[in-house]
């Protein structure tokens, strides 16, 4: 019973760290303050203290806890599709054009209504010593 325990805890320790492991194409890219433009509704440039960049892949559904799947992952460019509970869903493509700027293509159901759109996102700093990243 213990030697299977040991081979299971063998098995998917890996799997779990490698699951847990941000896509290589965003490796390079850092947290901090983003002005994200292009966003749906808004008139001027949305600012977000961002700790994990793959949260901006579920820019439509930032404020709500997301599981996220990376699947693919190739030089500056990285597709995840996200999932917010039994109808929530979306799937994005970040293309790294700088470690400061990004290209968000990103389309899914939000409300039980599709969404399609392209935002930019610039790093324009750190986050405010008060702003917890999302």
């Amino acid at each position: 019973m213990r030697r299977g325990l040991i081979l299971a805890a063998a098995i998917l320790l890996p799997s779990a760290a490698l699951a847990a492991a941000p896509p290589a194409a965003l490796a390079k890219v850092a947290g901090g303050l983003w002005e994200i433009t292009g966003a749906q509704g808004a008139q001027s440039p949305v600012r977000e203290c961002v700790g994990d960049i793959q949260t901006l892949a579920q820019f439509e559904h930032r404020t709500r806890t997301c599981s996220r799947t990376v699947l693919s992952d190739s030089g500056d460019s990285t597709v995840i599709h996200y999932s917010c509970g039994p109808s929530d869903f979306g799937q994005s493509q970040i293309d790294v054009i700088t470690p400061r700027s990004l290209r968000i293509a990103t389309q899914g159901i939000s409300d039980e209504l599709p969404f399609n759109y392209v935002i930019q996102a610039r790093r324009v700093g750190d986050c405010a010593k008060s702003a917890s990243p999302h």
